[in-house]
């Protein structure tokens, strides 16, 4: 991943993706493959990751040469092995992204111990052993990615663990970018309010309320790129689905 000349005023951070070799956790999923697209159009290397054989096998299509690696989001030692598959099939590692995860709704009280646990292992524990694995061997200007959701910093009801599984990893983040700032490492944190990807049609408990119309998944990954192309730490949407990019994480 290249850094961009400085500009008067820019951080020596800014960087350019075209030549990055960007590990894609997710890749398989609307949002993951639609993030994989922009990237490639940017000039990325991308290496897929995916839990099913078969749809890794059909995402693999689109990006030709691509190395593709199977991960199972309850086994933190497979995402770990897939960090290492990446930089072995791409040479290094200049940033890597999470975009996966599971939602369950349901009261509080009638949401299970067992559904509970699963949600923690998938959207927390697995999102932080990619970027463990990662944290050990990527060189600085590289940046790691996640996405959590606004129930992180917005609880619904409805949604409790959901919610608190997204604000576990939004405070894992957080510890994590104090860190990793130190080596030159940046952490963006994805906080997007409700998008049309079928996320929520796809819960592994309860049945998804009323919704508004979601936000376009696609604005949201073109401003993913561009955050990762600038210094950025949080990029956040509106009530509207606009997004924000800001410079640092509140």
């Amino acid at each position: 991943m290249r850094k961009q000349p400085a500009r008067t005023g820019e951080r020596e951070w800014d960087v350019n993706l075209d030549g990055a070799r960007v590990l894609v956790a997710g890749a398989t999923g609307v949002l993951g493959g639609a993030l994989t697209t922009e990237l490639a159009g940017r000039g990325a290397h991308p290496a897929l990751a995916g839990r099913d054989p078969a749809r890794l096998a059909r995402a693999a299509t689109a990006h030709p040469g691509a190395p593709t690696l199977l991960f199972d989001a309850y086994d933190p030692a497979s995402c770990a092995r897939a960090v290492h598959g990446a930089v072995a099939g791409l040479g290094g590692l200049d940033a890597v992204v999470t975009a996966f995860g599971t939602v369950a709704f349901g009261r509080a009280t009638e949401v299970g111990d067992e559904v509970a646990e699963y949600l923690t292992a998938v959207n927390v524990l697995a999102p932080a052993a990619f970027f463990r694995a990662a944290l050990g061997i990527m060189s600085p200007g590289s940046v790691i990615v996640a996405f959590t959701g606004v129930v992180a910093e917005r609880p619904q009801p409805g949604m409790a663990d959901y919610s608190a599984s997204k604000a576990a990893l939004s405070a894992w983040l957080g510890a994590a970018r104090r860190e990793a700032r130190a080596s030159g490492i940046r952490v963006l944190e994805v906080r997007p309010g409700h998008l049309d990807t079928g996320f929520a049609d796809r819960a592994v408990a309860g049945t998804a309320p009323a919704m508004p119309p979601g936000g376009d998944p696609h604005q949201v990954v073109g401003a993913v790129a561009d955050a990762m192309e600038a210094d950025a730490e949080l990029l956040r949407t509106t009530p509207d689905g606009t997004p924000v990019i800001e410079r640092r994480a509140r």
